[in-house]
């Protein structure tokens, strides 16, 4: 078995810091990537699960395919990743039971400043790129209000289906996998399922749901993404004016202001509001406007640090 190796320990350390990001709804994973320095070999070694990868694992050359994948890295990454989502889905929980207003305002302005950073990566604005924005917005205010993702189904395959479409939010700087999963009304089912199986609570079913997301979250990888890599080389411009309206459009799910529905100890992920205005004389809505703003200009400044890093890549070359 291989011995563990200081680079490991650092690229553990990345994967760390990113799991922590995935984790919170508005802070990507692939933002992290760029600060860190490691987007472009994560991208590169999640492209190269091809026909060549597969040929070499069909004549048992198990060294070479290792290697054509950079599989230690990804090990590496993996393992801290798991560990950065472990860590805080505690926290994530307390806070969403306890602290919902303020915590949705910190989660509306990180996807507020995550927009602002996908609207940059529309070379060209022009009435193709304005008309998918205002498409994007206008079917994300829809999907997020309809009464099927206030109660999603509890099905296996929606839970697949939530992993292979939050999974590729990775190869994107910008886009939050965390808020995909609000968005489609599993966060905080499967946090649940990552505190449950850091608690001890090893049972069938618990496997069998991580199991089933992990299975969705690997065919993302390896199907969904280059669907994206495709639109984003040949239809940049388009795509990530689409991307930008389906995340400002989004916005309607994580409006802090809140009238909750449901009876008083309701567990969350069966909790169901409704937007109201903000209350202007309360000191808690000037508490959450002020904590938006500056979620807001953290998202901004972490991207600004991540061109510093990486000046050079941008969405139509990165992927």
């Amino acid at each position: 078995m291989p011995s563990i190796e200081k680079p490991d320990l650092k690229t553990a350390m990345c994967g760390l810091m990113m799991g922590a990001a995935d984790i919170v709804p508005g802070v990507s994973g692939g933002t992290v990537a760029l600060v860190l320095g490691i987007y472009n070999r994560l991208v590169s070694a999640i492209s190269r699960f091809d026909r060549q990868t597969l040929g070499m694992l069909a004549d048992k050359r198990w060294s070479s395919a290792a290697e054509h994948v950079d599989l230690r890295f990804l090990i590496a990454l993996g393992c801290g990743i798991a560990t950065g989502i472990g860590g805080l889905s505690f926290l994530m929980k307390k806070l969403l039971d306890d602290h919902l207003q303020p915590t949705y305002a910190v989660f509306f302005g990180l996807i507020l400043g995550s927009g602002v950073l996908v609207a940059r990566g529309v070379t060209r604005w022009n009435p193709a790129s304005a008309a998918a924005l205002f498409a994007g917005v206008v079917v994300a205010w829809m999907v997020v209000g309809l009464d099927a993702l206030q109660s999603p189904p509890e099905t296996l395959w929606y839970l697949f289906f939530c992993g292979t479409v939050g999974i590729c939010a990775m190869i994107l700087p910008g886009i939050s996998g965390a808020f995909i999963l609000l968005i489609l009304g599993r966060y905080s089912h499967v946090t649940g399922l990552i505190r449950s199986l850091l608690k001890g609570d090893w049972s069938v079913q618990a496997f069998l749901e991580v199991g089933i997301f992990c299975g969705g979250c690997l065919f993302g990888l390896l199907a969904f993404s280059r669907v994206l890599r495709w639109l984003l080389s040949r239809h940049a411009t388009v795509t990530m004016a689409t991307l930008c309206g389906l995340m400002l459009g989004s916005l309607r799910k994580l409006w802090p202001f809140k009238l909750e529905l449901t009876p008083p100890g309701t567990e969350f992920k069966l909790k169901q509001f409704v937007n109201i205005a903000p209350d202007f004389a309360s000191s808690s809505t000037l508490v959450a406007i002020g904590l938006a703003v500056v979620a807001t200009v953290a998202v901004l400044s972490l991207e600004a640090f991540a061109r510093k890093r990486q000046p050079a890549t941008n969405p139509e070359t990165a992927t």
